[in-house]
């Protein structure tokens, strides 16, 4: 059985690809990106490759972490790795990557001649995922805020009373977040001395702390 398998993950869907004996690849196409495609990937998994292989993937925005954190979580080795990365490979090798299942057929071979040298990956703490959430809805946020200051600009009057309806409760949930933000910091020994750092995350700053 093969011990290395590449991911090749977008936002819905992800395929997969191993090693045969004989040289050539094993490969699926387009699993659900979702704990439905999770538990098919699983089981492919267990017919595939040996409990011990290493599974890697690109890295790419927020897509393959809930993906990553499953297949650690079952024991496999992994490793998530800069897209950057595995096109350099490619180009050392003169591959041209033409589909996604040869991205995934790449990254398989990527992880077989680069193992020794791979960072293994493992999540986060739970804490620091959820300030990292935190942050992202406080920056969802403050671009609503503005996407209806601009609005508010242009609008007519019949319509501005809505706005500010709506400007309103964002600033109140932009609060409110700003405060839960400080709280899970100041709740936390560990965060708390890293404050120096934290305020340079873009959205917190130290008006927010």
């Amino acid at each position: 059985m093969s011990g290395f398998v590449g991911v090749d993950i977008a936002k819905n869907t992800f395929d997969i690809a191993t090693h045969l004996p004989n040289g050539k690849h094993k490969t699926k196409a387009k699993l659900a990106n979702d704990p439905k495609g999770f538990k098919e990937f699983e089981a492919w998994l267990d017919k595939n490759v040996e409990r011990s292989a290493l599974i890697v993937m690109e890295a790419t925005s927020v897509y393959h972490l809930e993906l990553a954190e499953f297949v650690y979580n079952k024991g496999f080795r992994v490793c998530v790795v800069n897209p950057a990365t595995t096109k350099a490979y490619a180009d050392s090798e003169l591959r041209r990557i033409k589909t996604d299942k040869s991205d995934a057929k790449l990254i398989a071979d990527f992880a077989r001649e680069k193992d020794q040298k791979l960072r293994p990956w493992a999540p986060e703490p739970l804490k620091y995922r959820q300030l990292k959430a935190m942050v992202r809805r406080l920056d969802d946020l403050q671009e609503m805020e503005q996407m209806e200051l601009n609005r508010l600009d242009v609008s007519d009057e019949k319509v501005k009373d809505s706005i500010n309806s709506v400007l309103r409760h964002i600033e109140k949930e932009i609060v409110e977040t700003h405060k839960a933000i400080k709280k899970h910091i100041d709740d936390d020994p560990d965060m708390r001395q890293m404050r120096d750092l934290i305020v340079t995350i873009d959205g917190i700053g130290q008006k927010t702390l």
